[in-house]
């Protein structure tokens, strides 16, 4: 087992991990920008280098400085967190150059599954079902034409590179397909550096379900349950649950078989989630995959009892799992929600500042992943999210209630935060009794913002 690891990240995700690694003895470096240096990470960590200025491109995104901050305090290994450096196969390659275990899959995995036109010809050949489209990037507008003629519309054209819910267009008709494809091939090349797109058709009222999977060295791959992330703003996720209200136990067998089919053909080790649209007739279709530890991941824990960060360390010191397909039992129902310093009522715009007072909530099953405390300076160089509230309950609507009762009592005073819109959907009917798509905000909360 390693001694040290280094968490390359920053707020709640560096904190979740390092109190993992506490748990397990295992001593933590953290790294921080200049405008993090009062951060909790920082005073929790055993040791601590600063590498760099504010910008996410000079510090949390420079390797140079973290690979050199590993070596230099003695890390054996580096854990990415979510977001930064995660899904970067070349930060995975440089750690294993110098000696350095990456907390997380192969690089040359990460590479294939990055590229969502590799990833959909690799699970089409795993036996995975897929949403009819292509499997190889767009040559052409008149080559999109054609295959949006065949398949139908409508039809969504995404980036290869894509990922966040960014670089991706629906599509109506023929008439705004040139358009589309301007825009969408445009908008990969600012966000991603590569602008091939590839088509799918665009599945009407779909749930958003992603399989928790695992996967060790030694070609063990399991799943532990799916989580609902439909409840989504311009891609977005704003709300997880688990688990999914959709699935009935036939669906959910073949769901989670196919996400362990689909890791076990491509040789994927440590924890990702294989991600599928469900459609109204309960047919689900291969999305994508993340390659990392996902912001969701408490929701999978408080319903499994398993700590998936302690399952990745022990996968990538070269363990094997200690759990198998059988032992995984998923007991009631837990929903996380978001909590951002951001104002809902004003198109969710960022809202940066001092926190004054903040008093999380409490008592029995709700657990609160935060990073800030009274006093805290909320940089704006960062995304915005300032605490996580997970809650358990024996079943869905038990669940919602004593979100609705977290939610109520958490109080944050010096920033606006999404906590008032976040109530606004826990009441809501259609959300209470499970009847909601992808598309929820835009059909029930379209007052709202």
């Amino acid at each position: 087992m390693f001694k040290k690891i280094l968490v390359a990240n920053r707020g709640e995700i560096a904190l979740r991990i390092m109190r993992t690694c506490r748990d397990m003895g295992i001593e933590t470096v953290a790294v921080y920008s200049k405008a993090d240096k009062d951060s909790r990470v920082v005073k929790l960590a055993d040791q601590a280098i600063m590498i760099g200025p504010p910008a996410s491109s000079k510090s949390y995104l420079h390797i140079p400085n973290i690979i050199g901050a590993a070596m230099m305090t003695g890390a054996e290994a580096i854990h990415p967190g979510y977001g930064f450096l995660s899904q970067d196969p070349y930060f995975a390659e440089i750690c294993n150059d110098h000696g350095i275990t990456f907390i997380g899959p192969p690089p040359e995995v990460m590479e294939k599954m990055g590229d969502k036109s590799v990833a959909r010809r690799l699970m089409l050949e795993a036996g995975l079902p897929l949403s009819p489209g292509t499997t190889e990037p767009l040559v052409t507008v008149d080559q999109a034409r054609e295959v949006a003629g065949e398949i139908g519309y409508p039809v969504i054209l995404k980036a290869s590179a894509g990922g966040g819910g960014r670089g991706m267009t629906v599509v109506w008709n023929r008439e705004d397909l040139p358009q589309a494809y301007s825009t969408t091939r445009s908008q990969a090349q600012a966000f991603f550096g590569n602008d091939d797109v590839y088509i799918e058709k665009y599945i009407v009222e779909p749930h958003h379900v992603e399989v928790q999977v695992i996967g060790d060295s030694f070609g063990n791959v399991v799943h532990l349950g799916e989580r609902d992330c439909s409840i989504q703003r311009r891609h977005q996720k704003i709300i997880e649950e688990a688990p999914s209200s959709i699935l009935d136990d036939n669906l959910r067998q073949r769901i989670g078989a196919a996400a362990v089919a689909g890791a076990a053909a491509i040789g994927y080790t440590s924890a990702g989630t294989m991600e599928f649209l469900v459609d109204k007739d309960r047919n689900f279709y291969f999305m994508e995959m993340n390659t990392r530890i996902q912001v969701e991941h408490p929701v999978t824990e408080m319903v499994t009892g398993l700590d998936l960060i302690e399952l990745q360390i022990r996968v990538a010191a070269g363990e094997r799992l200690p759990i198998r397909q059988d032992d995984v039992a998923v007991r009631g129902h837990s929903i996380e929600c978001r909590v951002n310093a951001e104002d809902p009522y004003h198109n969710f715009a960022p809202d940066c500042g001092t926190i004054r007072t903040f008093v999380p909530p409490g008592g029995s099953r709700v657990r609160v992943d935060t990073h800030v405390y009274p006093g805290y300076v909320i940089p704006p160089y960062y995304d915005s999210l300032l605490a996580k509230v997970i809650v358990w309950g024996a079943d869905r609507l038990e669940a919602i209630d004593r979100m609705r009762r977290a939610l109520g009592e958490f109080e944050i005073e010096g920033v606006k935060t999404t906590i008032p819109y976040h109530l606004q959907i826990l009441t809501n009917p259609y959300f209470r009794k499970g009847e909601f798509y992808t598309d929820f905000i835009e059909r029930h909360m379209s007052e709202s913002h």
